[in-house]
């Protein structure tokens, strides 16, 4: 079968499945009413609408069962709400009439956060889609995704639990979708899960991690769990070190302001990252069901160790200040490489290298597992470099592992080559869905693997609170390197002293089609 009909197929038994509850697998037949709140920001006009859209044109939203309302404060009217969004449905050559049906389904309703009007207004246009389907009440299902900054979500969560919820329970559903980041450390992350866990049961309740939705993360799980031959070496007994890499070829490009209120560990490497490393480090679930998973991935956060401070490299990129928003003496990272540890059976021993920084000389992300050198080496090739499998999951993406063969000639001689697997070559045809798309599906069908449970957001601060209010306080100072450039030259000394054996001359190159 070609992979093009392989994929329609898969599509098609996905959107023949069944929506279930959370309590279990009851089917729903109320009509579905998604609300992004925020809905005049940029995060809901250049990701939500959009993933909307593609869900919509794929067939796993049906226009005769889905509404879309837009809140925001905002005073403007439905096409003008639709015409801004308008710019960012991405349709190719053809399907502008698919556009023009889908921003049809788009009300708009305006209305401040904190005060009863706005959300009586929109729960009535709500219940009105509802009545106009024929939906039984309480049998309807309600999804309100928060396209607004944190520190609006008690106050908004507020408000759809006195004005916008379901008000009996006869098979339907509101579900909260909430954005990151989750507070700035432990503290403030816990007040925030205090404060919303005491309107919404976990259950009801999605923590968006985006990086949960791609592809090739999606993909660690059944390389990991359903091919045999890693099996035996997916240990310390085998590999050397792992790294997990996110690289920007571009600065803060006038979101320096809200950048440094985070920096880059609290933007990229407490989330991203680390969600990345639990699933190369957990073992093996029970079961695929979501609980789970995420159980597994709870205890490897439970197992990392208090983060050294000669195992942190920090960086702030020469002209990060230069930008009006920043302040002048700014202490705020935008480049951090750090060594974590987990202290059990199968990882004692192996460094996890997180890696991430702006402004640097290539744009990627990458999982790189280094395994150790061949003991007994009799064709003399440790210089050539040392096994390396390698999932990069954007741009290009692709499955790879570095291995030495023998080169071709007469010559008894060396190199290094790959075992390819490049998306873009081996499913040509098959549009690899975002990851927006990804999450928001299996929100609407009540499956929370790829999003962060409480207590495995818990565990994820316990990390890394301590190091973050030392450079707060100025304690930790950012070391300067150029834009374009490898970061600090202390960051690959840290890469060296924790065992990583860079390979010179070699340089994959995404194949052609």
């Amino acid at each position: 079968m070609a992979s093009g009909e392989w994929h329609c197929e898969k599509r098609d038994l996905l959107k023949n499945e069944s929506f279930t509850k959370e309590s279990g697998n009851v089917p729903e037949t109320g009509c579905l009413s998604i609300i992004v709140l925020g809905a005049s920001g940029d995060l809901a006009k250049k990701k939500t609408f959009p993933a909307l859209f593609n869900l919509y044109r794929q067939g796993f939203l049906q226009s005769n069962e889905v509404h879309i309302f837009g809140y925001a404060r905002t005073k403007i009217s439905d096409d003008e709400l639709r015409n801004r969004i308008r710019g960012y449905l991405s349709t190719g050559n053809e399907g502008s009439e698919d556009v023009s049906k889908f921003l049809q389904l788009i009300k708009y309703v305006c209305g401040s956060y904190d005060a009863e009007e706005g959300f009586l207004a929109l729960d009535k246009a709500i219940s009105e889609h509802e009545t106009s389907k024929n939906s039984s009440e309480g049998s309807s299902r309600r999804l309100f995704y928060l396209a607004l900054p944190p520190s609006v979500y008690p106050q908004v969560c507020k408000m759809i639990k006195n004005y916008c919820t379901n008000k009996s329970d006869l098979g339907g559903w509101t579900r909260i979708v909430v954005e990151k980041p989750f507070g700035k450390d432990l503290a403030s992350a816990e007040e925030l899960s205090s404060q919303i866990g005491e309107l919404f049961d976990e259950p009801q309740i999605y923590r968006i991690d985006h990086y949960l939705g791609k592809e090739l993360v999606q993909n660690l799980l059944v390389l990991r769990f359903a091919n045999r031959f890693f099996l035996p070496l997916w240990n310390r007994d085998n590999i050397d070190n792992v790294q997990i890499v996110f690289r920007e070829d571009f600065g803060t490009e006038g979101r320096g302001g809200y950048f440094d209120q985070y920096g880059i560990i609290r933007d990229i490497i407490q989330n991203h990252l680390l969600q990345v490393l639990c699933l190369v480090a957990m073992e093996k679930p029970i079961s695929l069901k979501p609980e789970n998973i995420r159980d597994e991935k709870v205890k490897v956060l439970q197992s990392v160790v208090p983060i050294k401070d000669e195992e942190v490299v920090l960086g702030q990129y020469e002209g990060y200040r230069d930008d009006p928003t920043v302040p002048d003496h700014s202490n705020t990272p935008t480049f951090a490489t750090m060594v974590l540890r987990i202290h059990n059976e199968r990882w004692e021993g192996v460094p996890f290298i997180l890696k991430a920084g702006k402004a640097l000389n290539s744009r990627k992300a990458e999982i790189r597992v280094q395994f150790k050198d061949v003991p007994g080496d009799i064709f003399k090739c440790k210089k050539q470099g040392r096994n390396e499998f390698v999932i990069r999951l954007q741009p290009s993406e692709a499955i790879y592992m570095k291995l030495t063969v023998k080169q071709p000639g007469l010559d008894m001689s060396t190199a290094q080559s790959e075992l390819d697997l490049s998306y873009r070559q081996r499913y040509q045809g098959v549009v690899i869905p975002e990851a927006y798309e990804r999450l928001i599906l299996d929100t609407i069908r009540g499956d929370q693997q790829h999003f962060v449970r409480r207590d495995e957001l818990k565990a994820a601060w316990e990390i890394f609170t301590p190091l973050l209010h030392r450079i707060d306080n100025g304690e930790f100072k950012p070391i300067s390197y150029k834009p374009g450039s490898r970061g600090p030259a202390e960051a690959d000394e840290l890469l060296e002293r924790a065992g990583y054996v860079q390979t010179h001359g070699y340089i994959w190159i995404p194949p052609t089609l």
